[in-house]
């Protein structure tokens, strides 16, 4: 008897334990619904087919953008100006899919207790289509944490987060495209740059810099590259708008560089000066004088060495093939052949010990450059790399407590670090045998 009075209650509990967790569920699902139902969307649009959006606000100018032939959007009122794209599309973002907090009334008699029959934003937006929409957004809810807000054909009255509202309030200011400059930086062919230090070209192959002017001279592509971004990235200070004032103190002030920047599209051009402790830019690509930060000027007005190639070689991280080495009465080959190193006498080299030598190699560089002191040279380096087409030769010469190098047919001078010779010396002197496997 007590077995079955057991078995019958652990029965009654399992199904106890289930309609308890069937009515939680039901009961979470419909408030899910109900939550779902009681904040319903106010607008759901495909963002991609918006060809038009008009911002008006109370005691503003209308601001209306318009997408170009090319899919650009571009500001047509209160002026002709370029757009920022990416602040354009996060207003249209949060528009397509605007979402409300809760329905107030569901058929408004009067719209002034919510300010809505005179809007503080109206929000007009259209499709390819031409079929419009508008929003009206009202005064803020008494908690201060929304806004009221309709759809102009529909009765029903919202309240809308601030952060939504937030996010399509937007002024001139706001959407313009700030840029000084418009280029991209990868499609940069030539840089001129005309300091009070001196001038400077640099010229691009591919993914490589020149230095062209005055003389010419290996880049150290990582910086000009930097110079080309920090360019691009320019950006006009608009705190403070009053372009008369602006305009007086460019004229007045002490000119720093121009930048002029080539690309299939034409040449842009940045002009920078100094006033006290603040910087302004002129472009040939927007009207108007604006302040800049102080990076941007120091960006330009860099010395030409700040720009060379320091290093020697140019086989980068890419292993050569072939290293070849005379130093003094040391002379050492290196040859690879797959994955091994091979000696000049065709013994299998170790290659931890060679890729010390390739590393130390590879650091070479200047600390600073030279125009004369390279006597006669008491190191000789070849570095065969990229496939046997790149063929890098280099003489180095002791010189007090440095040495100095170059590279062959090049004029250039570069001081090295002693330390850093030596080391290559240590490597190359430590270079060992492979260790023969043995057989079972």
């Amino acid at each position: 008897m007590r077995i079955r009075g057991l078995i019958f209650a652990a029965t009654l509990l399992a199904a106890l334990t289930g309609t308890l967790y069937w009515s939680n569920h039901h009961k979470a699902s419909e408030n899910v619904q109900a939550a779902t139902a009681s904040s319903p969307k106010i607008l759901a649009l495909i963002e991609s087919d918006l060809t038009r959006i008009d911002l008006k606000k109370k005691d503003a100018a209308e601001l209306m953008l318009a997408k170009d032939s090319n899919g650009k959007w571009q500001i047509t009122a209160p002026q002709q100006l370029a757009a920022d794209q990416s602040a354009v599309s996060n207003v249209l973002s949060t528009l397509a899919s605007l979402s409300s907090e809760r329905v107030v009334e569901e058929k408004a008699n009067s719209l002034d207790q919510f300010g809505l029959s005179s809007p503080t934003l109206e929000v007009d937006v259209a499709g390819k289509n031409n079929d419009m929409h508008k929003l009206l957004v009202g005064d803020d809810t008494p908690t201060g944490s929304g806004a009221f807000a309709k759809l102009e054909n529909d009765p029903r009255v919202f309240t809308i987060a601030s952060y939504t509202k937030n996010s399509i309030d937007k002024g001139l200011n706001d959407l313009r495209d700030k840029r000084l400059l418009t280029i991209e930086p990868d499609k940069v062919s030539r840089l001129d740059v005309e300091s009070n230090r001196q001038d400077i070209e640099f010229g691009r192959n591919k993914d490589q810099w020149q230095i062209l002017k005055p003389k010419p001279l290996r880049a150290d592509s990582f910086q000009v590259d930097e110079l080309v971004r920090k360019l691009a990235d320019a950006k006009m200070d608009l705190a403070s708008d009053d372009q008369k004032k602006a305009a007086s103190t460019f004229a007045a002030a002490k000119s720093i560089a121009t930048a002029k920047l080539t690309t299939d599209s034409g040449v842009q051009q940045l002009e920078l000066r100094k006033s006290k402790d603040d910087y302004y830019a002129k472009s040939n690509v927007v009207s108007g004088v604006y302040k800049v930060g102080s990076d941007i000027a120091q960006a330009v007005n860099k010395k030409l060495d700040d720009f060379r190639n320091k290093k020697l070689f140019d086989f980068g991280y890419s292993d050569p093939e072939k290293i070849e080495i005379h130093d003094g009465s040391n002379n050492y080959f290196l040859t690879k052949t797959g994955d091994d190193w091979w000696s000049g006498d065709g013994k299998k080299l170790d290659v931890s010990s060679v890729q010390a030598v390739i590393d130390k190699t590879r650091d070479l560089q200047a600390t600073k450059f030279a125009d004369s002191g390279f006597v006669t040279p008491t190191t000789e380096i070849s570095v065969t790399s990229d496939g046997g087409k790149r063929l890098e030769k280099v003489l180095i010469s002791k010189h007090g407590d440095e040495y100095i190098a170059e590279r062959q047919n090049e004029p250039p001078l570069y001081v090295l670090d002693s330390t850093a010779v030596e080391a290559l010396q240590k490597s190359a002197s430590e270079l060992k045998p492979a260790v023969a496997s043995q057989k079972k």
